[in-house]
């Protein structure tokens, strides 16, 4: 016990933490009766609060989103399963992805050609691959939260000065009351990334799962750090710039999944400047005044290039976040409509649309193209899933 508490101290150290001739007593709960310090022990709560929101999350989607989405046409089954094959359920079991010496061990087991071997792969796996409903519902309880978030954010943060000039993060520091709302703000968004954490490796596959993980994962660590060392107001901030782009993202990724393209692009579009102004305009203008404008209100600690290591990262994954958004739209201006998802499944995946959407053909043999719902003419063809980022 003596080790770990010698460790902990020399984390905890307040050389690291706080700023000089600041102790941990002096931001104590408590200790000061005109200010309310924010107390570490509350971290605690957004875990049992986590399990509440995917519970609440499972209720929503059962119960409401599902069915809305049934009523929408989207559909609730996947493309036709393989034929049954023993030899070949037992390898797939065994290795999901098929390579060519697999194929041609494979070949020597069962009567098929190569090609008909992949063909009944792709089939196989995707029977392991979500239904348009699941992602869907998926995407409509993000969506939901999101725009709840950012209400609430905006409310709470509407009579508070640090919103309308960031050097009031500063000032005071680190004796700044926290206040009943920002607590509820603070600790319901903790709690729902801590859900989003876990609720990753469940929901459906995204290209950028890596990317996405450490994003909470980053996101989560601020949030703590900045409690501890009660530089809430700075944190405030930064999750009220995150929450907005996002609700026009998952809005244009449910109109992508009930086939509404002109909806679609239109969202998209507003989604892309909405984008590139909080994540790229206003987000930066927080870490200039942490960068630039707080070493001239505060004296510098430890802790303050910790957190603003931490900010940059998170800058770095919008700057890589927005190429591949800048990639899409500069494909849906060629082709008229927007066409991919950024953070789709993997590229082998067979889509429902691709499983139903197969050339009709006319008796020259040409393709037939078929009216989408929007009203415009398409020609079949396979179509990657929609987009998400948060």
């Amino acid at each position: 016990m003596e080790i770990v508490r010698a460790v902990s101290d020399t984390f905890w150290s307040t050389r690291v933490w706080l700023p000089p001739n600041i102790t941990w007593e002096d931001i104590r709960p408590g200790v000061r009766a005109d200010v309310n310090h924010a107390d570490y022990r509350h971290l605690i709560y957004p875990i049992p609060l986590a399990a509440v929101i995917i519970v609440l999350r499972w209720i929503i989607e059962r119960y409401w989103i599902a069915p809305v989405g049934k009523a929408l046409g989207i559909k609730s089954t996947g493309p036709k399963p393989p034929k049954p094959n023993k030899v070949l359920e037992a390898a797939y079991n065994v290795n999901a992805r098929l390579s060519h010496k697999t194929t041609m061990r494979l070949m020597k087991q069962v009567d098929l050609s190569e090609r008909q071997i992949e063909y009944w792969w792709r089939r196989r796996r995707a029977q392991d691959k979500p239904t348009t409903l699941v992602k869907f519902c998926e995407t409509s309880w993000r969506c939901i939260y999101y725009t709840y978030s950012f209400i609430f954010g905006s409310i709470v943060m509407w009579d508070k000065p640090w919103l309308w000039d960031i050097k009031q993060c500063w000032y005071g520091y680190p004796h700044q009351s926290v206040t009943n709302d920002i607590w509820w703000y603070y600790m319901i968004s903790m709690a729902f990334y801590w859900s989003l954490t876990a609720s990753q490796f469940y929901d459906v596959k995204r290209k950028d799962f890596w990317q996405m993980f450490a994003h909470h994962m980053i996101t989560i660590l601020l949030m703590a750090l900045s409690w501890v060392c009660n530089l809430h107001r700075v944190g405030s901030l930064v999750l009220l710039v995150h929450d907005c782009a996002d609700i026009f993202l998952e809005s244009a990724k449910l109109t992508k999944y009930a086939q509404y393209q002109k909806v679609c692009d239109t969202i998209f579009a507003i989604f892309t400047v909405v984008w590139i102004v909080t994540r790229l305009m206003l987000y930066p203008r927080i870490i200039y005044s942490s960068s630039v404008e707080a070493p001239q209100i505060l004296p510098m600690f430890p802790a303050y290039y910790i957190f603003n290591t931490l900010l940059i990262l998170l800058l770095v994954l919008h700057i890589c976040w927005t190429y591949l958004i800048v990639q899409i739209a500069v494909k849906a201006i060629k082709s008229g409509q927007m066409e991919g998802d950024v953070r789709s499944s993997s590229s082998e995946e067979i889509s429902d649309s691709s499983e139903n959407s197969r050339p009709v053909l006319t008796n020259g043999g040409t393709p037939k193209k078929q009216p989408s719902k929007n009203g415009t003419t398409t020609a079949n063809s396979v179509s990657a899933s929609p987009k998400k980022k948060q």
